[in-house]
């Protein structure tokens, strides 16, 4: 498989359904270069053409959201333990849409009397049935491939809390450029849970401290002094320079 099509096949099992503009700003190349490269995998059936978007053929039992949870699952948990020591009962928290943030969630069954913002279907989901809780889901035009809302509505919703915490989490991590993701809406789903919280509370497990072949290009905001990083493993000494001034917490897994 070339390139160009593993790259292709890669983005679109990983977020269910892609536009061709957005596959051709992740992988650089023009509209017709996806076109052409993608229509092989439309016709082994890897693939299926919509109008002016693809759509993964992955089996329905292991949707996106999923798989990535069950990458580097022991990290995950271990880190969503972690949180679960910061956060207390009582607390007011915004939480984004990484899978790691939805173990972060899972953890949180066991604190009380949360109040939950969040523009995930399964973080409010996971949350909003425990007795006591208020959640609030931002957004009603859920994606397919990971239940997540980006529309106005999340934005309104988001805007209107004060939270104590705000659980985000990236894609990668780069020494010069900071925390990174691949979709602006998530920049500005992070943008607008930040202006009203308290503290940050960063979840990152080792892997995205490594090289990627698919790298992200957008930058989430930068953490303050006194925010909170949560990982597996010490950071290499590279990003020393980058998390000068915060809380690094490192959540031991009980399994390697």
């Amino acid at each position: 498989m070339s390139k160009h099509k593993d790259r292709i096949l890669h983005a679109v099992d990983m977020r269910g359904t892609v536009s061709v503009v957005e596959l051709s700003q992740i992988l650089g190349v023009s509209g017709q270069t996806i076109r052409r490269v993608s229509l092989p995998l439309v016709e082994s059936g890897e693939l299926t053409k919509v109008h002016g978007a693809l759509v993964s053929n992955r089996v329905a039992s292991d949707p996106p959201f999923l798989a990535r949870m069950n990458l580097n699952r022991d990290a995950k948990v271990a880190i969503a333990r972690k949180a679960v020591e910061i956060i207390e009962d009582g607390s007011s928290i915004a939480i984004d849409t990484g899978s790691t943030s939805g173990f972060i969630a899972l953890a949180l069954r066991t604190r009380k009397k949360l109040s939950v913002v969040t523009n995930s279907a399964f973080v409010a989901s996971t949350l909003a049935i425990i007795p006591g809780n208020k959640v609030s889901m931002a957004g009603t035009q859920l994606r397919d491939h990971d239940g997540a809302a980006f529309d106005r509505s999340a934005f309104d919703v988001i805007e209107r809390m004060l939270v104590d915490y705000v659980v985000l989490s990236a894609s990668m991590v780069d020494a010069n450029k900071g925390f990174l993701v691949h979709e602006q809406c998530e920049v500005d789903i992070a943008s607008a849970m930040l202006k009203n919280a308290q503290c940050t509370i960063m979840a990152v497990d080792h892997s995205k401290f490594l090289p990627q072949d698919r790298r992200p290009a957008l930058r989430q905001p930068p953490l303050k002094a006194n925010d909170i990083l949560i990982s597996d493993r010490h950071p290499p000494e590279q990003f020393n320079a980058l998390l000068q001034g915060i809380d690094q917490r490192i959540a031991e897994p009980q399994h390697r």
